[in-house]
Protein backbone atom coordinates (compact mmCIF):
# COMPACT_ATOMS: atom_id res chain seq x y z
CA UNK A 1 0.00 0.00 0.00
CA UNK A 2 1.23 3.23 -0.90
CA UNK A 3 -0.13 6.55 0.10
CA UNK A 4 -0.41 10.08 -0.83
CA UNK A 5 -0.38 13.11 1.98
CA UNK A 6 -2.35 16.24 0.98
CA UNK A 7 -1.89 19.43 2.72
CA UNK A 8 -5.18 21.89 2.70
CA UNK A 9 -3.79 25.64 3.84
CA UNK A 10 -7.17 27.32 3.99
CA UNK A 11 -8.15 30.46 5.35
CA UNK A 12 -9.25 29.16 8.51
CA UNK A 13 -7.43 26.39 8.65
CA UNK A 14 -5.13 23.61 7.82
CA UNK A 15 -5.73 20.02 6.64
CA UNK A 16 -4.14 17.09 5.89
CA UNK A 17 -5.41 14.56 4.16
CA UNK A 18 -4.15 10.67 3.98
CA UNK A 19 -5.22 8.94 0.58
CA UNK A 20 -4.66 5.18 -0.11
CA UNK A 21 -3.77 4.32 -4.17
CA UNK A 22 -6.99 3.80 -5.18
CA UNK A 23 -7.83 7.52 -4.11
CA UNK A 24 -10.09 6.76 -1.10
CA UNK A 25 -9.36 9.15 1.76
CA UNK A 26 -8.01 7.16 4.91
CA UNK A 27 -7.69 9.63 7.27
CA UNK A 28 -7.92 13.76 7.94
CA UNK A 29 -6.45 16.37 10.04
CA UNK A 30 -7.52 19.63 11.23
CA UNK A 31 -5.94 22.43 13.03
CA UNK A 32 -7.43 25.90 12.95
CA UNK A 33 -5.21 29.15 12.96
CA UNK A 34 -6.12 32.78 14.74
CA UNK A 35 -7.86 35.67 12.64
CA UNK A 36 -6.28 38.36 13.52
CA UNK A 37 -8.96 40.96 12.79
CA UNK A 38 -8.46 44.84 13.96
CA UNK A 39 -10.71 47.99 14.43
CA UNK A 40 -9.93 49.05 10.90
CA UNK A 41 -11.35 45.73 9.38
CA UNK A 42 -8.01 44.78 8.30
CA UNK A 43 -7.08 40.59 8.24
CA UNK A 44 -4.04 38.76 9.29
CA UNK A 45 -2.35 35.88 9.30
CA UNK A 46 0.64 34.93 11.32
CA UNK A 47 2.60 32.77 8.61
CA UNK A 48 4.88 30.70 11.47
CA UNK A 49 1.71 29.79 13.34
CA UNK A 50 -0.06 28.48 9.41
CA UNK A 51 3.78 26.35 8.95
CA UNK A 52 3.29 24.48 12.71
CA UNK A 53 -0.14 23.59 12.08
CA UNK A 54 0.83 22.09 8.63
CA UNK A 55 3.25 20.18 10.30
CA UNK A 56 1.57 18.97 12.85
CA UNK A 57 -1.66 18.55 11.33
CA UNK A 58 0.87 15.71 8.63
CA UNK A 59 1.92 14.47 11.90
CA UNK A 60 -1.38 13.50 12.92
CA UNK A 61 -2.60 12.57 9.62
CA UNK A 62 0.08 10.27 8.94
CA UNK A 63 0.04 8.35 12.49
CA UNK A 64 -0.71 4.75 12.43
CA UNK A 65 0.65 4.47 9.43
CA UNK A 66 3.89 3.53 8.00
CA UNK A 67 5.22 6.74 6.68
CA UNK A 68 7.75 5.36 4.72
CA UNK A 69 4.74 4.61 2.26
CA UNK A 70 4.15 8.19 1.35
CA UNK A 71 5.25 8.70 -2.64
CA UNK A 72 4.12 12.03 -3.12
CA UNK A 73 2.59 15.07 -1.27
CA UNK A 74 0.16 17.88 -2.81
CA UNK A 75 -0.38 21.12 -1.72
CA UNK A 76 -3.36 23.30 -1.92
CA UNK A 77 -3.49 27.09 -0.33
CA UNK A 78 -5.70 29.63 0.00
CA UNK A 79 -5.00 31.97 -2.69
CA UNK A 80 -3.91 35.64 -2.80
CA UNK A 81 -2.92 35.92 0.70
CA UNK A 82 0.36 37.72 0.73
CA UNK A 83 3.36 37.83 2.44
CA UNK A 84 7.19 38.80 2.12
CA UNK A 85 10.36 36.95 4.50
CA UNK A 86 13.92 37.40 4.39
CA UNK A 87 15.68 34.96 2.65
CA UNK A 88 18.61 34.56 5.19
CA UNK A 89 16.51 34.18 8.22
CA UNK A 90 13.70 32.52 7.00
CA UNK A 91 10.94 34.72 8.83
CA UNK A 92 8.31 36.95 7.60
CA UNK A 93 8.92 40.37 8.23
CA UNK A 94 5.34 40.90 8.78
CA UNK A 95 1.90 38.68 9.37
CA UNK A 96 0.37 37.79 6.11
CA UNK A 97 -2.61 39.94 4.44
CA UNK A 98 -5.11 37.67 3.71
CA UNK A 99 -7.21 37.99 0.55
CA UNK A 100 -10.27 39.00 2.21
CA UNK A 101 -8.41 42.30 3.38
CA UNK A 102 -8.99 45.80 1.87
CA UNK A 103 -6.14 48.06 3.23
CA UNK A 104 -4.76 48.15 0.44
CA UNK A 105 -7.28 49.77 -1.40
CA UNK A 106 -4.92 53.21 -1.99
CA UNK A 107 -2.47 51.92 -3.62
CA UNK A 108 -4.89 50.69 -5.93
CA UNK A 109 -6.55 54.11 -6.00
CA UNK A 110 -3.05 55.30 -7.05
CA UNK A 111 -2.78 52.96 -9.80
CA UNK A 112 -6.43 53.52 -11.32
CA UNK A 113 -5.14 55.17 -14.85
CA UNK A 114 -3.41 51.65 -15.38
CA UNK A 115 -6.34 49.23 -14.14
CA UNK A 116 -6.79 48.41 -18.59
CA UNK A 117 -3.10 47.27 -18.54
CA UNK A 118 -3.22 45.22 -15.52
CA UNK A 119 -6.39 43.79 -17.18
CA UNK A 120 -5.13 43.42 -20.82
CA UNK A 121 -1.92 41.40 -19.20
CA UNK A 122 -3.21 39.52 -16.16
CA UNK A 123 -6.88 39.04 -17.08
CA UNK A 124 -7.35 40.85 -13.32
CA UNK A 125 -9.22 43.62 -12.31
CA UNK A 126 -7.63 46.21 -10.63
CA UNK A 127 -8.13 45.48 -6.56
CA UNK A 128 -6.83 45.44 -3.44
CA UNK A 129 -8.21 41.47 -3.28
CA UNK A 130 -5.14 40.15 -5.13
CA UNK A 131 -1.29 40.05 -3.48
CA UNK A 132 0.40 42.81 -5.98
CA UNK A 133 -0.84 45.54 -4.09
CA UNK A 134 -0.77 43.32 -0.94
CA UNK A 135 2.86 43.30 -1.13
CA UNK A 136 3.22 47.11 -1.74
CA UNK A 137 1.43 47.88 1.08
CA UNK A 138 3.87 45.31 3.06
CA UNK A 139 7.24 46.97 1.33
CA UNK A 140 5.39 50.56 1.64
CA UNK A 141 4.81 50.15 5.84
CA UNK A 142 7.29 47.81 6.91
CA UNK A 143 10.05 49.25 8.38
CA UNK A 144 13.72 48.02 7.90
CA UNK A 145 13.13 46.24 4.46
CA UNK A 146 16.09 48.34 3.02
CA UNK A 147 19.16 46.02 1.75
CA UNK A 148 17.39 42.71 2.69
CA UNK A 149 16.65 39.85 0.33
CA UNK A 150 13.45 39.46 0.27
CA UNK A 151 10.88 36.66 -1.18
CA UNK A 152 7.35 37.83 -1.71
CA UNK A 153 4.96 35.22 -1.96
CA UNK A 154 1.43 33.58 -1.83
CA UNK A 155 1.08 30.52 0.82
CA UNK A 156 1.72 27.99 -1.18
CA UNK A 157 4.75 28.70 -2.01
CA UNK A 158 5.48 30.13 1.92
CA UNK A 159 5.04 26.56 2.68
CA UNK A 160 7.65 25.02 -0.32
CA UNK A 161 9.85 27.35 0.88
CA UNK A 162 9.72 26.06 4.45
CA UNK A 163 9.46 22.43 3.68
CA UNK A 164 12.17 22.36 0.72
CA UNK A 165 14.50 25.14 0.73
CA UNK A 166 13.33 26.23 -3.18
CA UNK A 167 11.45 29.18 -3.96
CA UNK A 168 8.87 28.05 -6.03
CA UNK A 169 5.16 28.33 -6.89
CA UNK A 170 2.34 27.03 -9.73
CA UNK A 171 0.95 28.65 -12.82
CA UNK A 172 -2.54 28.62 -10.69
CA UNK A 173 -1.40 30.70 -7.37
CA UNK A 174 1.11 33.27 -10.13
CA UNK A 175 -1.54 33.96 -11.94
CA UNK A 176 -3.80 35.35 -9.18
CA UNK A 177 -0.88 37.47 -8.10
CA UNK A 178 -1.53 40.69 -10.58
CA UNK A 179 1.98 40.95 -11.69
CA UNK A 180 2.01 37.21 -13.89
CA UNK A 181 1.54 38.24 -17.51
CA UNK A 182 -0.98 35.01 -18.48
CA UNK A 183 -0.84 35.70 -22.20
CA UNK A 184 3.38 35.06 -21.79
CA UNK A 185 3.15 33.56 -19.12
CA UNK A 186 6.08 34.95 -17.21
CA UNK A 187 5.98 37.70 -14.20
CA UNK A 188 5.37 41.01 -16.19
CA UNK A 189 8.42 43.25 -15.69
CA UNK A 190 6.15 47.02 -16.34
CA UNK A 191 3.64 45.50 -13.60
CA UNK A 192 6.27 44.72 -10.96
CA UNK A 193 7.26 47.94 -11.09
CA UNK A 194 4.64 49.75 -11.55
CA UNK A 195 3.18 47.76 -7.80
CA UNK A 196 6.90 48.80 -6.77
CA UNK A 197 7.33 45.18 -5.98
CA UNK A 198 10.93 44.07 -7.05
CA UNK A 199 10.70 41.40 -10.14
CA UNK A 200 13.71 39.33 -8.53
CA UNK A 201 11.98 38.68 -5.21
CA UNK A 202 9.23 36.60 -7.26
CA UNK A 203 9.47 32.81 -6.89
CA UNK A 204 9.84 30.81 -9.67
CA UNK A 205 6.88 29.55 -11.69
CA UNK A 206 6.44 25.61 -12.37
CA UNK A 207 3.91 23.32 -14.08
CA UNK A 208 1.72 22.70 -11.57
CA UNK A 209 2.77 18.85 -11.25
CA UNK A 210 6.40 19.64 -11.03
CA UNK A 211 8.37 18.36 -8.41
CA UNK A 212 8.78 21.23 -6.07
CA UNK A 213 11.50 20.03 -3.98
CA UNK A 214 11.70 16.87 -1.18
CA UNK A 215 10.77 17.10 2.61
CA UNK A 216 10.30 14.92 5.51
CA UNK A 217 8.10 17.00 7.41
CA UNK A 218 10.23 18.49 10.26
CA UNK A 219 11.10 14.58 10.86
CA UNK A 220 7.76 13.72 10.77
CA UNK A 221 8.44 11.47 7.63
CA UNK A 222 11.41 8.90 8.19
CA UNK A 223 13.12 10.67 5.50
CA UNK A 224 12.61 12.94 1.97
CA UNK A 225 9.60 12.85 -0.12
CA UNK A 226 8.63 14.69 -3.22
CA UNK A 227 6.17 17.55 -3.39
CA UNK A 228 4.34 16.99 -6.74
CA UNK A 229 1.12 18.87 -6.68
CA UNK A 230 0.59 22.51 -6.10
CA UNK A 231 -2.89 23.97 -6.59
CA UNK A 232 -4.42 27.30 -5.68
CA UNK A 233 -7.38 25.80 -3.75
CA UNK A 234 -10.13 27.00 -6.42
CA UNK A 235 -7.99 25.28 -8.72
CA UNK A 236 -7.70 22.08 -7.35
CA UNK A 237 -11.44 21.97 -6.59
CA UNK A 238 -11.73 22.51 -10.03
CA UNK A 239 -9.10 19.27 -10.67
CA UNK A 240 -10.92 17.17 -8.36
CA UNK A 241 -13.94 17.79 -9.16
CA UNK A 242 -12.96 16.29 -13.24
CA UNK A 243 -13.80 19.74 -14.79
CA UNK A 244 -10.65 18.95 -17.23
CA UNK A 245 -12.75 20.29 -20.28
CA UNK A 246 -14.10 23.17 -21.76
CA UNK A 247 -17.63 24.13 -20.45
CA UNK A 248 -17.27 22.37 -17.09
CA UNK A 249 -16.99 24.76 -13.97
CA UNK A 250 -17.76 24.29 -10.22
CA UNK A 251 -18.45 26.73 -7.39
CA UNK A 252 -16.11 25.96 -3.92
CA UNK A 253 -18.55 26.89 -0.57
CA UNK A 254 -15.77 27.51 1.93
CA UNK A 255 -15.27 30.73 4.22
CA UNK A 256 -15.42 32.74 1.01
CA UNK A 257 -16.48 31.00 -2.25
CA UNK A 258 -15.19 31.10 -6.11
CA UNK A 259 -17.52 30.10 -9.09
CA UNK A 260 -14.76 28.58 -11.90
CA UNK A 261 -15.77 27.44 -15.52
CA UNK A 262 -12.88 25.95 -17.62
CA UNK A 263 -12.41 27.47 -21.02
CA UNK A 264 -9.68 25.52 -22.71
CA UNK A 265 -6.08 26.17 -23.59
CA UNK A 266 -6.81 30.22 -25.14
CA UNK A 267 -7.75 32.96 -22.71
CA UNK A 268 -10.93 34.39 -22.66
CA UNK A 269 -11.24 37.61 -21.36
CA UNK A 270 -14.80 39.54 -20.32
CA UNK A 271 -16.47 42.92 -19.36
CA UNK A 272 -18.83 41.17 -17.11
CA UNK A 273 -17.04 41.71 -13.16
CA UNK A 274 -15.42 38.30 -13.56
CA UNK A 275 -11.85 37.38 -14.26
CA UNK A 276 -9.13 35.14 -16.54
CA UNK A 277 -6.77 33.32 -14.94
CA UNK A 278 -5.00 30.00 -15.61
CA UNK A 279 -6.23 26.87 -14.52
CA UNK A 280 -3.22 24.78 -13.98
CA UNK A 281 -0.58 23.67 -16.08
CA UNK A 282 -0.78 19.73 -15.92
CA UNK A 283 1.18 17.41 -18.28
CA UNK A 284 2.82 19.80 -20.27
CA UNK A 285 -0.41 21.52 -21.08
CA UNK A 286 -1.97 25.25 -19.85
CA UNK A 287 -5.46 25.47 -19.31
CA UNK A 288 -7.59 28.99 -18.76
CA UNK A 289 -10.69 29.67 -16.58
CA UNK A 290 -13.54 32.58 -16.44
CA UNK A 291 -13.80 32.82 -12.44
CA UNK A 292 -15.58 34.90 -9.44
CA UNK A 293 -14.86 35.62 -6.24
CA UNK A 294 -16.79 36.03 -3.14
CA UNK A 295 -15.69 37.40 -0.21
CA UNK A 296 -18.07 36.22 2.36
CA UNK A 297 -20.59 32.84 1.62
CA UNK A 298 -20.01 30.02 4.10
CA UNK A 299 -18.49 32.68 6.81
CA UNK A 300 -21.91 34.33 6.84
CA UNK A 301 -23.07 31.45 8.67
CA UNK A 302 -20.40 31.37 11.21
CA UNK A 303 -21.21 35.35 11.60
CA UNK A 304 -24.50 34.08 12.89
CA UNK A 305 -22.87 31.59 15.09
CA UNK A 306 -19.90 33.65 16.87
CA UNK A 307 -21.27 37.35 16.52
CA UNK A 308 -24.94 37.73 15.90
CA UNK A 309 -25.39 34.45 18.64
CA UNK A 310 -28.40 33.71 15.90
CA UNK A 311 -27.02 30.06 15.96
CA UNK A 312 -25.56 27.51 18.20
CA UNK A 313 -24.03 25.62 15.43
CA UNK A 314 -23.68 26.45 11.52
CA UNK A 315 -25.50 22.53 11.29
CA UNK A 316 -29.25 23.95 12.83
CA UNK A 317 -28.69 26.87 9.86
CA UNK A 318 -30.85 25.05 7.06
CA UNK A 319 -33.11 23.81 9.02
CA UNK A 320 -34.05 27.07 10.74
CA UNK A 321 -34.15 28.60 7.29
CA UNK A 322 -37.01 26.11 6.36
CA UNK A 323 -39.21 26.83 8.63
CA UNK A 324 -39.32 30.88 8.08
CA UNK A 325 -41.78 32.60 6.42
CA UNK A 326 -41.31 31.69 2.80
CA UNK A 327 -43.56 35.29 1.98
CA UNK A 328 -40.54 37.05 4.08
CA UNK A 329 -38.72 39.88 1.36
CA UNK A 330 -35.88 40.09 4.02
CA UNK A 331 -32.35 40.45 2.20
CA UNK A 332 -29.62 40.09 3.69
CA UNK A 333 -26.13 41.66 1.30
CA UNK A 334 -22.99 40.19 2.84
CA UNK A 335 -20.51 42.96 2.03
CA UNK A 336 -18.26 43.36 5.51
CA UNK A 337 -15.26 44.53 3.59
CA UNK A 338 -17.38 44.98 0.53
CA UNK A 339 -18.44 43.60 -2.75
CA UNK A 340 -16.53 41.05 -4.44
CA UNK A 341 -16.88 39.63 -8.18
CA UNK A 342 -19.10 40.54 -10.49
CA UNK A 343 -19.31 44.32 -8.64
CA UNK A 344 -15.99 44.85 -7.18
CA UNK A 345 -16.84 47.88 -4.49
CA UNK A 346 -14.76 47.46 -1.94
CA UNK A 347 -15.77 50.17 -0.18
CA UNK A 348 -19.60 48.64 0.50
CA UNK A 349 -20.94 47.29 3.62
CA UNK A 350 -23.00 45.06 4.42
CA UNK A 351 -27.02 45.85 5.07
CA UNK A 352 -29.75 43.85 6.16
CA UNK A 353 -32.96 44.94 4.10
CA UNK A 354 -36.57 44.88 3.32
CA UNK A 355 -37.98 43.25 7.07
CA UNK A 356 -41.42 43.57 7.96
CA UNK A 357 -43.07 43.16 11.27
CA UNK A 358 -42.94 39.90 11.04
CA UNK A 359 -39.49 39.34 10.38
CA UNK A 360 -37.88 37.37 12.99
CA UNK A 361 -35.20 35.15 13.72
CA UNK A 362 -35.69 32.10 11.49
CA UNK A 363 -36.10 35.12 8.54
CA UNK A 364 -32.80 36.59 9.02
CA UNK A 365 -31.24 33.44 9.14
CA UNK A 366 -33.27 32.34 5.34
CA UNK A 367 -31.54 35.79 4.30
CA UNK A 368 -27.84 35.07 5.52
CA UNK A 369 -28.59 31.33 3.94
CA UNK A 370 -29.76 32.85 0.65
CA UNK A 371 -27.57 35.49 0.29
CA UNK A 372 -24.50 32.82 -0.32
CA UNK A 373 -26.99 31.32 -3.21
CA UNK A 374 -27.81 34.89 -4.66
CA UNK A 375 -23.80 35.47 -5.09
CA UNK A 376 -23.18 32.24 -6.55
CA UNK A 377 -25.57 32.76 -8.69
CA UNK A 378 -24.35 36.50 -9.67
CA UNK A 379 -20.92 35.08 -10.38
CA UNK A 380 -22.29 32.30 -12.56
CA UNK A 381 -24.49 34.42 -15.24
CA UNK A 382 -21.74 37.01 -14.98
CA UNK A 383 -19.69 33.61 -16.61
CA UNK A 384 -22.12 32.77 -18.69
CA UNK A 385 -23.10 36.60 -20.33
CA UNK A 386 -18.84 37.16 -20.65
CA UNK A 387 -17.98 33.69 -22.00
CA UNK A 388 -20.89 32.56 -23.61
CA UNK A 389 -20.42 29.09 -22.39
CA UNK A 390 -24.04 28.02 -20.71
CA UNK A 391 -23.36 25.63 -17.95
CA UNK A 392 -25.36 22.30 -18.18
CA UNK A 393 -24.75 21.54 -14.63
CA UNK A 394 -22.90 23.22 -11.35
CA UNK A 395 -20.70 21.12 -9.45
CA UNK A 396 -20.83 21.97 -5.90
CA UNK A 397 -18.30 20.80 -3.33
CA UNK A 398 -16.86 22.63 0.49
CA UNK A 399 -18.37 22.30 3.65
CA UNK A 400 -21.67 24.20 2.98
CA UNK A 401 -22.66 22.01 0.36
CA UNK A 402 -23.89 19.58 3.54
CA UNK A 403 -26.69 21.88 3.71
CA UNK A 404 -29.76 21.05 2.09
CA UNK A 405 -32.16 23.69 2.22
CA UNK A 406 -29.12 26.03 0.65
CA UNK A 407 -27.71 23.18 -2.38
CA UNK A 408 -31.69 23.19 -3.15
CA UNK A 409 -32.32 26.72 -3.04
CA UNK A 410 -29.32 27.33 -5.06
CA UNK A 411 -30.65 24.88 -7.97
CA UNK A 412 -34.25 26.46 -7.97
CA UNK A 413 -32.27 30.05 -8.42
CA UNK A 414 -29.98 29.10 -11.35
CA UNK A 415 -32.53 26.79 -13.08
CA UNK A 416 -30.17 24.17 -13.47
CA UNK A 417 -29.06 21.10 -11.77
CA UNK A 418 -26.42 21.35 -8.82
CA UNK A 419 -24.29 18.24 -8.46
CA UNK A 420 -22.68 17.60 -4.90
CA UNK A 421 -19.94 15.88 -4.73
CA UNK A 422 -20.08 13.32 -1.50
CA UNK A 423 -16.97 14.65 -0.51
CA UNK A 424 -15.94 17.91 1.29
CA UNK A 425 -12.08 18.22 0.66
CA UNK A 426 -12.06 18.72 -3.14
CA UNK A 427 -9.27 21.22 -2.72
CA UNK A 428 -6.95 19.30 -0.79
CA UNK A 429 -7.97 15.84 -2.86
CA UNK A 430 -7.57 17.60 -6.32
CA UNK A 431 -4.12 18.45 -5.24
CA UNK A 432 -3.61 14.86 -4.00
CA UNK A 433 -4.49 13.79 -7.53
CA UNK A 434 -2.43 16.06 -9.06
CA UNK A 435 0.73 14.41 -7.07
CA UNK A 436 -0.63 10.81 -7.49
CA UNK A 437 -0.83 11.36 -11.23
CA UNK A 438 2.37 13.11 -11.71
CA UNK A 439 4.59 10.54 -9.22
CA UNK A 440 2.41 7.59 -11.21
CA UNK A 441 0.58 6.29 -8.50
CA UNK A 442 -2.87 7.44 -9.88
CA UNK A 443 -3.96 6.90 -13.67
CA UNK A 444 -6.35 10.28 -14.94
CA UNK A 445 -9.69 7.86 -14.59
CA UNK A 446 -8.83 8.84 -10.88
CA UNK A 447 -10.47 11.94 -11.29
CA UNK A 448 -13.98 10.23 -12.77
CA UNK A 449 -14.94 8.60 -9.45
CA UNK A 450 -16.11 11.31 -7.66
CA UNK A 451 -19.68 10.22 -6.66
CA UNK A 452 -22.59 13.32 -6.54
CA UNK A 453 -26.20 14.36 -5.14
CA UNK A 454 -27.88 15.97 -7.59
CA UNK A 455 -30.18 18.32 -6.61
CA UNK A 456 -32.83 19.46 -9.26
CA UNK A 457 -34.87 22.66 -10.05
CA UNK A 458 -38.18 22.74 -7.99
CA UNK A 459 -39.51 26.45 -9.16
CA UNK A 460 -40.59 28.11 -11.97
CA UNK A 461 -39.24 31.30 -14.26
CA UNK A 462 -41.59 33.47 -12.51
CA UNK A 463 -40.54 32.57 -8.58
CA UNK A 464 -37.02 33.02 -10.34
CA UNK A 465 -37.29 36.14 -11.80
CA UNK A 466 -39.38 37.52 -8.55
CA UNK A 467 -36.39 36.20 -5.77
CA UNK A 468 -33.55 37.64 -7.86
CA UNK A 469 -34.94 40.48 -8.81
CA UNK A 470 -35.53 41.45 -4.86
CA UNK A 471 -31.63 40.52 -4.65
CA UNK A 472 -30.29 42.98 -7.32
CA UNK A 473 -32.21 45.71 -5.84
CA UNK A 474 -30.80 45.07 -2.47
CA UNK A 475 -27.49 45.40 -3.90
CA UNK A 476 -27.82 48.60 -5.86
CA UNK A 477 -28.52 50.31 -2.38
CA UNK A 478 -24.54 48.98 -1.95
CA UNK A 479 -23.35 50.70 -5.88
Amino acid sequence: MKYVLAIDQSTSGTKALLLDEAGGLLKRADLSHEQKVNARGWVSHDPMEIYRNTIEAARRATSGIDPAKIAAIGISNQRETALIWDSETGLPVADAVVWQCGRAQEICDRLANQAETVRQKTGLLLSPYFPAAKWAWILENTPGLENRQLCAGTIDSWLVYKLTGSFKTDFSNASRTQLFNINLLQWDKELCELFGVPLESLPEVCMSDSCFGETDMEGVLPGPVPIFGVLGDSHGALFGQGCIKPGMGKATYGTGSSVMVNVGEKPVFSDSGIVTSLAWGIDGRIHYVLEGNINYTGSVIKWLVDDVKLLSSSKEAGEIAASSDQNDGTYLVPAFTGLGAPYWKSDSRAILCGMGRGTGRAEIVRAAEESIAYQIADVAFAIEKGSGIMLNELRADGGPTRDKFLMQFQSDLLGRPVAVSEREELSGIGAAYCAGIACGLYGWEILEKQARVSFLPQRDLAWREKKYSGWKQAVSLLL
